[in-house]
């Protein structure tokens, strides 16, 4: 995919990147924490998870189309190589979502009052590594948003107001 009704899809396309990624690592790390969110949210914690990792290559095509038909320069560079490091911190937020929603349901041990608990060590281990996973996969996205804005509107506007067209 490269245009959409004559714009760049990757302009577009990103807008799912950055919605879902940060949306998918806080419900990731909320169900690994409480398990009462994990019992909630059930099979479309994974779901979600899925669609931001089907999004994130969508997004790098359509950048690495656009980078071929913009001027190349130092900007445009970085965030190109930035973009290409998103990828493994999305795997890494399904993975652990497939593990939170499949192996913390399953691994639930009868405690004396009869109600099921996920064992300690499970829990604490998927919270520990979607903790990390998810502050990783977060961060990444702003330092390619930020990077791919500076490559984009460097040189696109002037710091100081213009006076044409519309005035307060």
């Amino acid at each position: 995919m490269s245009l959409v009704n004559g714009l760049p899809a990757h302009v577009l396309l990103v807008h799912f990147v950055i919605v879902l990624v940060p949306l998918t690592a806080l419900a990731l790390v909320l169900c690994a924490i409480w398990p009462k969110a994990a019992q909630r949210l059930g099979v479309v914690l994974p779901l979600l998870a899925l669609v931001t990792l089907a999004s994130v290559p969508l997004a790098t095509n359509a950048g690495e189309w656009l980078e071929r038909h913009v001027e190349s320069d130092a900007l445009v560079r970085r965030h190109a190589e930035l973009g290409d490091g998103l990828l493994p911190w999305v795997g890494g937020l399904f993975v652990l979502a497939f593990v939170v929603w499949w192996a913390l349901g399953r691994s639930a041990s009868r405690a004396p009052d009869g109600t099921r608990r996920p064992a300690t060590l499970l829990r604490i281990t998927a919270a520990v590594l979607s903790l990390v996973v998810a502050a990783g996969a977060v961060v990444d996205v702003y330092r390619i948003g930020d990077s791919g804005a500076k490559a984009a509107w460097h040189d696109g506007y002037s710091k100081t107001a213009s006076h044409g067209g519309d005035q307060d």
